[in-house]
């Protein structure tokens, strides 16, 4: 009798790491690696961060690497970009990015622009950081997204990690790129958890900045999508599913330089195409995405207009149940593709 030949089998051992732990590990790595690298902002070194995304660093680094600030955003942003200008890699904390408002000249004028404007004598390595987008009973002032707005700039790169490995892959990209770099949390991830690759957990692991992920094959419909809402469309993907929807659901990743080939090689073949975000939706990252199909070469394999799901057009209430009717959810995704394929 012939002898059958051995099966390799390869074992991935996975991880549960929760966004908030990648994150944490991402900078720990970063900041052991190179001198230049530290953190500052509001409650990030003896508290370990408003939301303890710096937990345990101010312990193993000490005051000269996490600093905290006071209440002053115009003014802790200002001296991180000197500090970039001057040579080293800040990491700048805002307790969440609607308070970048009140340094959103730094953002711009100084980080921004520095590097095209010195003819790319003056690099400014620094990422900005914190929890974007809606969160939770908050109400207005702490729930806008800030996607469209920073990716409206030249001069930046703006990231808005998914799960955990976006989260640990991407930022320490950000930590070791030249430009300026907007990385968009959101605080109602930090919690959860996701499966990690030993490749993942490698401390040499990066994501490329400026690709996006598919993280659902399907051959019906594109699903794009950032940030938390990606977990959103896989959720409507599966339901869809059960009634013989394929969607393909594409992870962004980056808005700023943002993938537009691989959204395009998506809808080349499924020939439909719903954007997902929290943002409100007036020159929102779906009107950005929807311009590029229409003036590219997917245009013509679309069989039906490119439609959007997006956050109301209103500043968010604090009423609960009106404050779930302001964001998109699962039902509003469903809804929106049967109505693109005329279901």
């Amino acid at each position: 009798s012939s002898a059958r030949p051995l099966q390799r089998l390869s074992i991935v051992l996975l991880r549960k790491v929760n966004v908030r732990d990648a994150l944490n590990q991402a900078m720990d790595e970063e900041l052991e690696r190179d001198e230049k690298v530290f953190l500052l902002g509001e409650e990030v070194a003896q508290y370990d961060g408003a939301y303890k995304v710096s937990r345990g660093l101010w312990k193993k680094y000490g005051d000269k690497r996490i600093i905290d600030t006071p209440i002053t955003e115009m003014g802790f942003a200002g001296i991180a970009v000197g500090a970039a200008f001057a040579g080293l890699r800040p990491i700048c904390e805002f307790m969440t990015w609607n308070f970048s408002m009140q340094a959103i000249d730094q953002v711009i004028n100084s980080a921004a622009k520095t590097y095209y404007m010195s003819a790319g004598a003056q690099p400014v390595p620094i990422v900005f950081r914190g929890p974007n987008g809606s969160s939770a009973g908050v109400a207005a002032q702490h729930s806008q997204c800030f996607a469209a707005w920073y990716g409206h700039c030249p001069g930046l790169k703006v990231v808005s990690p998914w799960n955990s490995e976006d989260a640990r892959g991407l930022l320490k990209a950000a930590i070791r790129d030249n430009n300026p770099v907007v990385f968009l949390e959101n605080e109602l991830m930090y919690g959860v958890p996701f499966d990690l690759s030993e490749e993942v957990m490698h401390k040499d692991f990066v994501l490329p900045i400026g690709k996006a992920k598919v993280e659902r094959q399907g051959t019906h419909i594109t699903l794009v999508s950032h940030s938390r809402c990606v977990g959103f469309c896989l959720d409507a993907a599966a339901v869809l599913a059960k009634e013989g929807v394929e969607c393909e659901v594409v992870n962004l990743r980056t808005i700023r330089p943002l993938d537009v080939e691989t959204i395009e090689a998506s809808v080349m073949k499924t020939g439909h195409l719903v954007t997902v975000e929290g943002g409100w939706p007036q020159y929102g990252v779906g009107a950005e995405i929807c311009a590029r199909i229409m003036e590219g070469p997917a245009f013509n394999y679309l069989d039906a207009p490119a439609v959007r799901v997006t956050g109301v057009d209103i500043p968010m209430p604090y009423a609960k149940i009106l404050e779930d009717h302001s964001v998109p959810q699962i039902k509003d995704i469903i809804f929106t593709v049967k109505k693109v394929l005329n279901m």
